[in-house]
């Protein structure tokens, strides 16, 4: 287990990047990158300082780990005057000026002592560092650990969250012809793990707040339920309610849950206790209501509804029972999922036969579409940080898993090997 060392932590200074600023900007660590998508930072990462397999490994995972950030470019070791490599990682004899000349804006260099590696940032331009971290206990098989606990650091610094480097992507993923699981990766493509083994198929998965439990709605020949996975027994446990559906189960902050059940002719939202076991009603109108996704202070809830004729995205004030709608535009408006600040809604629209991807801005009631295929964009899923959304997409020819921005752009490719992927759901990484 990669340990933090107290002793070398976290120190952030003033920068100057006028490369990639105007001579009025502010410092990268008070530049809104979330919401100025067209700033980017140029930085270089030092050949390690220290030999075998695990320094090797760690600077592998920092440099792929870097490449998924869409604000930051990496810069060609290859393009540094005299060559990137350095004898020291820190203090006067440190040559900056050769990073500066190859146009970075930024410098990390890994220093190896025994299992122990210091990671280090620096702004090339005045010189000044940045921040620091050291991990302890650092092996080969770790050092994937090492680099994202790094690169939470070094985007916490830079954008004020560094969750993402934190997460792990739970999503359903076929089996054959007449099965599907649930599996869980790094949304960086690392650590691809089967949940679920059970027959019929597994889908629309959501992670307690607190890591430990999956659940999912499963369906067989016969019967829907709600499944739940607990990482702490691998466990899967099949419960069964009232009724023939069982859709969209989300978690709730306090560890409850919403989740889409028929008791009548049109399935409602309903909330269940930590027993899973049947609470409360939270919205259930004369039409189809479904899909819950509540923020992170538990008093917000987008979801679907078909009571305006077709599928629409809605707000519900879970403290005062209000309901607002959300979308106009469309006929065919679903899965929602809304940010854990409650300030943004992510969904599909179906347009021109194809979904593609929107985000409304529910403080400034504005809306957005931030993807643009080819091939269907549908499930996204805002990240813990309300920056990254992950979402599932058949542009390839094949259903997989896609990363982009609350700002849309460029959509990365999350690697999860063979099978569809679909229905991509954030939560922390389990213990």
């Amino acid at each position: 287990m990669v340990r933090r060392i107290a002793g070398m932590c976290f120190f952030i200074f003033c920068l100057s990047f006028a490369c990639v600023f105007s001579a009025s900007a502010a410092t990268p660590t008070s530049t809104d990158w979330v919401t100025n998508p067209q700033l980017r930072v140029r930085i270089a990462v030092a050949p390690p300082i220290g030999s075998g397999t695990a320094p090797a490994q760690v600077d592998q995972f920092l440099q792929e780990n870097l490449s998924f950030l869409p604000f930051a470019t990496l810069v060609d070791q290859r393009a540094v005057p005299g060559g990137a490599a350095q004898n020291v990682a820190s203090g006067p004899e440190l040559d900056l000026r050769r990073f500066q000349l190859a146009g970075a804006h930024m410098l990390i260099t890994t220093a190896w002592k025994g299992n122990v590696v210091e990671l280090r940032s620096f702004d090339v331009t005045t010189g000044k560092f940045v921040f620091g971290n050291s991990y302890a206990n650092v092996t080969a098989n770790t050092a994937g650990d090492a680099a994202d606990a790094f690169c939470a650091d070094f985007m916490k610094a830079l954008t004020g969250s560094g969750e993402f480097f934190r997460s792990t992507l739970a999503f359903a993923k076929t089996a054959g012809k007449t099965k599907k699981d649930i599996w869980s990766v790094r949304p960086t493509g690392r650590n691809l793990r089967r949940l679920t083994n059970m027959p019929g198929d597994a889908l629309s998965p959501s992670w307690s707040r607190d890591g430990r439990f999956v659940i999912f709605s499963h369906v067989d020949v016969r019967t829907h339920g709600l499944g739940v996975w607990d990482s702490q027994t691998g466990q899967v446990q099949r419960i069964r309610f009232p009724g023939n559906t069982v859709i969209g189960p989300c978690f709730m902050p306090n560890n409850k849950v919403a989740v889409s059940l028929s008791t009548g002719k049109n399935p409602g939202i309903f909330l269940l206790d930590h027993q899973f076991r049947r609470e409360s009603t939270i919205e259930n109108s004369a039409s189809i209501d479904v899909s819950p996704s509540v923020d992170a202070s538990g008093t917000k809830m987008a979801f679907v509804s078909s009571r305006m004729g077709n599928p629409h995205i809605f707000l519900k004030d879970l403290r005062t029972g209000a309901v607002r709608r959300i979308t106009y535009e469309g006929k065919y408006n679903t899965e929602p999922s809304i940010s854990p600040d409650g300030t943004l809604v992510v969904f599909s629209r179906m347009v021109d036969g194809r979904h593609r991807i929107f985000v409304h801005d529910l403080v400034k009631q504005t809306e957005s579409q931030i993807s643009f295929g080819p091939g269907s964009d549908e499930q996204p899923a805002f990240a813990p940080d309300n920056y990254f959304i992950a979402f599932a997409s058949t542009r390839s020819g094949v259903k997989r898993l896609y990363l982009t921005t609350r700002n849309g752009g460029d959509a990365r490719l999350v690697p999860t090997g063979d099978g569809d992927a679909a229905f991509p759901a954030w939560g922390p990484v389990p213990k």
